[in-house]
């Protein structure tokens, strides 16, 4: 095989996952920032009337905000592990696409779970307008969207451990007879 050409296969495999770890980054940033205003819009109601309640009211404002994060903790692991920081890392086009997906599939989580959590978090602020003395349990509505938000961001993680870690999921070939 041509050398020149291993080093192209190279360079598509980088920005196969260069190109992953972006949509991860931008989509869970993007779905932080609607969340995060979808929440402070109606607390921004709530305020008006009741500005006492402003540090109940801030952790719901806020934890749509975890997702935009996460999607920068998973784009900095796969740039890393894709050889943005160490030119050595060799990344084949195959590796690349599946980290590809692995981006754009953990930022899609990321986006979805931070619109529903701002969601959630707005209701509850609406629950805590009525009865304060419910904020404890308010925060539960947004709290529980989050799970999935930590999921995909585990299964991120360990995705990008075990496709740039050669040799990693040797356990699972069969013993040698």
């Amino acid at each position: 095989m041509d050398p020149g050409w291993n080093n192209i296969s190279v360079e598509i495999g980088r920005g196969l996952a260069f190109s992953g770890a972006a949509f991860a980054f931008a989509l869970g940033g993007c779905g932080s920032a609607r969340g995060i205003a979808t929440a402070a819009q109606q607390a921004a109601g709530v305020l008006r009337e009741k500005p006492d309640l402003f540090g109940q009211l801030l952790v719901m404002i806020a934890l749509p905000g975890t997702q935009g994060f996460y999607g920068f903790i998973i784009a900095f692991m796969m740039a890393n592990s894709a050889g943005l920081i160490k030119h050595t890392v060799q990344i084949s086009p195959s590796t690349g696409l599946a980290l590809f997906f692995v981006g754009l599939g953990a930022g899609l989580v990321q986006f979805v779970s931070a619109l529903y959590q701002g969601e959630a978090s707005a209701a509850g602020i609406s629950l805590v307008a009525r009865r304060p003395e419910e904020s404890g349990r308010a925060i539960l509505f947004p709290a529980l969207v989050e799970t999935y938000a930590v999921v995909a961001l585990l299964a991120a993680i360990l995705f990008i451990f075990w496709l740039t870690n050669p040799g990693v999921l040797e356990f699972l070939k069969p013993a040698a007879a």
